[in-house]
Protein backbone atom coordinates (compact mmCIF):
# COMPACT_ATOMS: atom_id res chain seq x y z
CA UNK A 1 0.00 0.00 0.00
CA UNK A 2 1.38 3.53 -0.53
CA UNK A 3 1.80 6.18 1.52
CA UNK A 4 0.16 9.55 1.68
CA UNK A 5 2.19 11.84 0.78
CA UNK A 6 1.98 16.02 1.80
CA UNK A 7 0.77 17.35 -1.02
CA UNK A 8 -2.87 15.60 0.29
CA UNK A 9 -2.79 17.70 3.22
CA UNK A 10 -2.90 21.15 1.85
CA UNK A 11 -6.10 20.21 0.30
CA UNK A 12 -7.67 19.19 3.67
CA UNK A 13 -7.57 22.48 5.15
CA UNK A 14 -8.13 24.18 1.84
CA UNK A 15 -12.01 21.61 2.11
CA UNK A 16 -12.08 23.54 6.00
CA UNK A 17 -12.03 27.07 4.09
CA UNK A 18 -14.47 25.87 1.29
CA UNK A 19 -17.00 23.83 2.25
CA UNK A 20 -17.98 23.32 -1.65
CA UNK A 21 -14.29 22.24 -2.89
CA UNK A 22 -14.35 18.85 -4.30
CA UNK A 23 -11.61 16.55 -4.76
CA UNK A 24 -10.60 14.60 -8.36
CA UNK A 25 -8.64 11.70 -7.95
CA UNK A 26 -6.12 13.13 -11.07
CA UNK A 27 -2.27 11.75 -10.16
CA UNK A 28 -0.34 14.12 -12.16
CA UNK A 29 -1.82 17.29 -10.36
CA UNK A 30 1.00 19.01 -8.61
CA UNK A 31 0.18 20.14 -5.12
CA UNK A 32 2.24 22.39 -2.54
CA UNK A 33 3.77 22.15 0.45
CA UNK A 34 1.73 22.64 3.75
CA UNK A 35 2.39 25.71 5.42
CA UNK A 36 5.42 25.05 7.60
CA UNK A 37 3.00 25.86 10.95
CA UNK A 38 0.98 23.13 10.37
CA UNK A 39 2.27 20.03 12.45
CA UNK A 40 1.62 16.63 12.04
CA UNK A 41 1.06 14.80 15.57
CA UNK A 42 -0.37 11.90 17.00
CA UNK A 43 -3.41 12.28 19.01
CA UNK A 44 -3.42 11.83 22.94
CA UNK A 45 -3.54 8.32 23.97
CA UNK A 46 -5.61 9.25 26.96
CA UNK A 47 -9.16 7.51 26.66
CA UNK A 48 -11.61 10.02 27.63
CA UNK A 49 -13.51 9.78 30.86
CA UNK A 50 -16.80 7.52 30.47
CA UNK A 51 -19.35 11.01 30.91
CA UNK A 52 -17.45 12.60 27.56
CA UNK A 53 -17.56 9.40 25.50
CA UNK A 54 -19.84 10.80 22.65
CA UNK A 55 -22.80 8.49 21.90
CA UNK A 56 -21.65 7.92 18.65
CA UNK A 57 -18.31 6.12 19.80
CA UNK A 58 -20.74 3.63 22.21
CA UNK A 59 -21.35 0.10 20.79
CA UNK A 60 -24.72 -0.62 18.67
CA UNK A 61 -26.39 -3.16 17.62
CA UNK A 62 -27.82 -3.67 13.98
CA UNK A 63 -29.47 -6.70 12.37
CA UNK A 64 -28.21 -8.89 15.22
CA UNK A 65 -24.74 -7.73 15.06
CA UNK A 66 -23.15 -5.57 17.90
CA UNK A 67 -20.46 -2.84 16.36
CA UNK A 68 -17.36 -1.34 18.79
CA UNK A 69 -16.63 1.87 17.46
CA UNK A 70 -12.87 2.25 17.72
CA UNK A 71 -11.18 5.41 20.13
CA UNK A 72 -9.25 6.92 17.39
CA UNK A 73 -8.55 6.69 13.86
CA UNK A 74 -4.66 7.34 13.51
CA UNK A 75 -2.99 5.00 11.62
CA UNK A 76 -5.92 3.28 10.05
CA UNK A 77 -5.89 2.07 6.80
CA UNK A 78 -8.66 -0.72 5.49
CA UNK A 79 -9.36 -2.24 1.73
CA UNK A 80 -12.64 -2.93 0.82
CA UNK A 81 -16.03 -2.86 -1.15
CA UNK A 82 -17.49 0.81 -1.15
CA UNK A 83 -21.13 1.66 -2.15
CA UNK A 84 -23.25 5.10 -2.03
CA UNK A 85 -26.42 6.34 -0.58
CA UNK A 86 -28.63 8.89 -2.20
CA UNK A 87 -31.77 10.66 -2.71
CA UNK A 88 -33.71 8.00 -0.02
CA UNK A 89 -32.01 9.42 2.61
CA UNK A 90 -31.38 12.92 1.15
CA UNK A 91 -32.39 15.99 3.86
CA UNK A 92 -32.60 12.85 7.25
CA UNK A 93 -30.81 13.26 10.02
CA UNK A 94 -27.43 11.32 10.29
CA UNK A 95 -25.69 9.33 12.83
CA UNK A 96 -24.21 12.39 14.60
CA UNK A 97 -27.46 14.93 13.79
CA UNK A 98 -25.87 16.32 10.94
CA UNK A 99 -28.60 16.65 7.87
CA UNK A 100 -27.61 14.28 5.08
CA UNK A 101 -27.10 15.71 1.82
CA UNK A 102 -26.36 13.93 -1.40
CA UNK A 103 -24.11 16.10 -2.82
CA UNK A 104 -21.96 16.27 0.06
CA UNK A 105 -18.00 14.76 0.51
CA UNK A 106 -19.24 13.23 3.61
CA UNK A 107 -19.71 9.14 4.46
CA UNK A 108 -21.05 6.29 6.56
CA UNK A 109 -18.55 3.89 8.51
CA UNK A 110 -19.57 1.38 11.32
CA UNK A 111 -16.79 2.22 13.41
CA UNK A 112 -14.41 5.35 12.80
CA UNK A 113 -15.14 8.10 15.15
CA UNK A 114 -17.18 10.70 13.32
CA UNK A 115 -15.41 13.88 11.59
CA UNK A 116 -12.37 11.82 10.95
CA UNK A 117 -11.45 12.76 7.56
CA UNK A 118 -10.04 9.61 4.99
CA UNK A 119 -8.72 9.73 1.83
CA UNK A 120 -10.64 7.34 -0.14
CA UNK A 121 -9.04 5.69 -3.34
CA UNK A 122 -10.82 3.62 -6.32
CA UNK A 123 -8.54 0.77 -6.77
CA UNK A 124 -10.23 -0.14 -10.02
CA UNK A 125 -9.45 3.07 -11.61
CA UNK A 126 -7.64 5.48 -9.27
CA UNK A 127 -9.95 8.34 -8.59
CA UNK A 128 -9.33 9.41 -5.01
CA UNK A 129 -12.18 11.92 -3.29
CA UNK A 130 -11.72 13.00 0.74
CA UNK A 131 -14.60 12.74 2.85
CA UNK A 132 -15.33 13.23 6.19
CA UNK A 133 -17.57 10.84 8.49
CA UNK A 134 -20.79 11.75 9.59
CA UNK A 135 -22.87 8.67 10.03
CA UNK A 136 -23.03 4.92 10.24
CA UNK A 137 -22.86 1.94 7.88
CA UNK A 138 -23.13 0.16 5.64
CA UNK A 139 -24.89 -2.56 7.12
CA UNK A 140 -24.26 -4.84 4.22
CA UNK A 141 -22.26 -8.08 4.17
CA UNK A 142 -18.48 -7.44 2.80
CA UNK A 143 -19.16 -3.13 2.65
CA UNK A 144 -16.82 -0.61 4.56
CA UNK A 145 -18.10 2.35 3.25
CA UNK A 146 -20.93 4.11 2.43
CA UNK A 147 -20.74 7.44 -0.02
CA UNK A 148 -22.37 10.10 -1.08
CA UNK A 149 -23.63 10.50 -4.16
CA UNK A 150 -21.39 13.39 -5.16
CA UNK A 151 -18.16 11.01 -3.20
CA UNK A 152 -19.66 8.28 -5.69
CA UNK A 153 -19.66 10.19 -9.00
CA UNK A 154 -16.19 11.04 -8.19
CA UNK A 155 -14.74 8.09 -8.13
CA UNK A 156 -16.51 6.23 -11.23
CA UNK A 157 -18.66 4.34 -9.17
CA UNK A 158 -21.94 5.83 -9.96
CA UNK A 159 -23.04 3.46 -12.65
CA UNK A 160 -22.01 0.26 -11.17
CA UNK A 161 -22.80 0.69 -7.66
CA UNK A 162 -19.68 -0.42 -5.77
CA UNK A 163 -16.06 -0.82 -5.92
CA UNK A 164 -12.73 -1.91 -4.38
CA UNK A 165 -11.39 1.22 -2.35
CA UNK A 166 -8.87 1.97 -0.13
CA UNK A 167 -9.52 3.93 3.03
CA UNK A 168 -6.96 6.24 4.53
CA UNK A 169 -7.59 8.09 8.03
CA UNK A 170 -6.10 11.38 7.47
CA UNK A 171 -6.86 13.70 10.66
CA UNK A 172 -10.41 14.57 12.17
CA UNK A 173 -12.05 17.81 12.96
CA UNK A 174 -12.16 19.02 16.12
CA UNK A 175 -14.17 22.00 18.23
CA UNK A 176 -12.17 24.00 20.02
CA UNK A 177 -12.56 27.55 22.05
CA UNK A 178 -11.55 30.92 19.75
CA UNK A 179 -12.56 34.39 21.26
CA UNK A 180 -15.18 32.91 23.49
CA UNK A 181 -16.72 30.79 20.47
CA UNK A 182 -16.40 26.92 19.26
CA UNK A 183 -14.48 26.91 15.61
CA UNK A 184 -13.54 23.83 14.13
CA UNK A 185 -10.45 23.07 13.31
CA UNK A 186 -8.18 20.03 11.21
CA UNK A 187 -6.02 18.77 13.26
CA UNK A 188 -3.72 15.80 10.55
CA UNK A 189 -2.18 13.18 11.94
CA UNK A 190 1.56 12.65 11.23
CA UNK A 191 3.33 10.93 8.48
CA UNK A 192 2.90 7.50 10.07
CA UNK A 193 4.89 4.96 7.76
CA UNK A 194 6.64 4.33 11.09
CA UNK A 195 5.28 3.85 14.27
CA UNK A 196 3.97 1.00 16.44
CA UNK A 197 1.53 -1.07 14.54
CA UNK A 198 -1.33 -3.37 15.31
CA UNK A 199 -3.80 -5.45 13.30
CA UNK A 200 -7.31 -5.39 14.65
CA UNK A 201 -9.18 -8.80 14.28
CA UNK A 202 -12.13 -8.71 16.80
CA UNK A 203 -13.89 -7.20 19.62
CA UNK A 204 -15.82 -8.88 22.10
CA UNK A 205 -17.99 -8.09 25.24
CA UNK A 206 -16.94 -11.19 26.70
CA UNK A 207 -13.59 -11.65 27.77
CA UNK A 208 -13.34 -15.64 27.16
CA UNK A 209 -14.52 -15.42 23.94
CA UNK A 210 -11.31 -12.80 23.04
CA UNK A 211 -9.03 -15.04 25.16
CA UNK A 212 -9.83 -17.67 22.92
CA UNK A 213 -9.22 -16.13 20.11
CA UNK A 214 -6.08 -14.81 21.25
CA UNK A 215 -5.00 -18.08 22.20
CA UNK A 216 -6.22 -19.00 18.78
CA UNK A 217 -3.93 -16.61 17.09
CA UNK A 218 -1.05 -17.41 20.06
CA UNK A 219 -0.78 -20.84 18.32
CA UNK A 220 -0.20 -19.57 15.18
CA UNK A 221 2.73 -17.55 15.67
CA UNK A 222 1.23 -14.53 16.50
CA UNK A 223 1.94 -11.84 18.77
CA UNK A 224 -1.65 -11.57 19.66
CA UNK A 225 -3.02 -9.26 22.66
CA UNK A 226 -6.52 -8.70 24.03
CA UNK A 227 -7.12 -5.06 25.18
CA UNK A 228 -9.56 -4.00 27.75
CA UNK A 229 -12.15 -0.88 27.03
CA UNK A 230 -14.59 0.58 28.55
CA UNK A 231 -17.63 3.45 28.47
CA UNK A 232 -20.35 4.42 30.63
CA UNK A 233 -22.51 1.81 29.58
CA UNK A 234 -20.48 -1.53 27.81
CA UNK A 235 -17.10 -3.54 28.35
CA UNK A 236 -15.76 -4.96 25.43
CA UNK A 237 -12.24 -6.43 24.61
CA UNK A 238 -10.28 -5.76 21.50
CA UNK A 239 -8.21 -8.60 20.04
CA UNK A 240 -5.62 -7.24 18.12
CA UNK A 241 -1.69 -8.73 16.61
CA UNK A 242 1.37 -6.80 16.99
CA UNK A 243 2.18 -6.28 13.25
CA UNK A 244 5.66 -4.35 13.96
CA UNK A 245 7.32 -0.46 13.56
CA UNK A 246 6.54 -0.38 9.93
CA UNK A 247 3.40 0.43 7.91
CA UNK A 248 4.70 -2.48 5.11
CA UNK A 249 5.09 -4.80 7.79
CA UNK A 250 1.49 -3.76 9.27
CA UNK A 251 0.10 -4.44 5.65
CA UNK A 252 1.53 -8.05 5.24
CA UNK A 253 -0.03 -9.56 8.37
CA UNK A 254 -3.04 -7.44 7.64
CA UNK A 255 -2.96 -9.35 4.22
CA UNK A 256 -2.37 -12.34 5.96
CA UNK A 257 -5.33 -12.25 8.50
CA UNK A 258 -7.73 -10.74 5.94
CA UNK A 259 -8.27 -14.56 4.37
CA UNK A 260 -9.93 -15.79 7.77
CA UNK A 261 -10.81 -12.13 9.44
CA UNK A 262 -12.11 -10.21 6.34
CA UNK A 263 -12.61 -7.16 8.43
CA UNK A 264 -9.14 -6.94 9.97
CA UNK A 265 -7.63 -3.64 10.01
CA UNK A 266 -4.31 -1.57 10.93
CA UNK A 267 -4.21 0.80 13.50
CA UNK A 268 -1.35 2.90 15.39
CA UNK A 269 -0.75 2.96 18.82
Amino acid sequence: MTVIHNKYFIIFIAALTFPFLFISGCATKRISRPPSYIKFTRPAKKIPSRSKIPPTQKPYRVKGKTYYPIPSAYGFRQNGIASWYGRKFHGRKTSNGETYNMYGATAAHKTLPMNTHLLVENLENGHKIIVRINDRGPFVKNRIIDLTYFGANKLGMLKKGTARVRLTALGEAVKISRGGQKVERFLPYRNFKKGDFFVQVGAFTRKANANRLKENLLSQGYKAISRFYKTDSNSFFRVQVRAGRTLAAAHRIETRLRSSFPGAFVIAK
